[in-house]
């Protein structure tokens, strides 16, 4: 599982972010530790907010370029 940088509250935030044209990047908590690579391209799974608040969300998004553009 994956977060965005910025820490969006809700899958509608990111939503109206990347239609606003706001770069949306991701990132792996802990992924050097345990020698996970995000890809740039392609689909990845999603979470939110960022620990330590409970995750009240969830989604696969995709990545171009290590942008995200779209999540479902």
């Amino acid at each position: 599982m994956a977060y965005t940088v910025k820490n969006f509250k809700s899958k509608k935030a990111i939503r109206e972010a990347i239609a606003s044209g706001e770069k949306v990047e991701v990132f792996q908590p802990n992924g050097d530790l345990f020698g996970v690579k995000l890809p740039t391209n392609g689909e990845i799974a999603l979470e939110g907010p960022h620990y330590p608040e409970p995750h009240r969300w969830y989604g696969t998004g995709k990545l171009v370029n290590g942008v995200l553009v779209s999540i479902k």
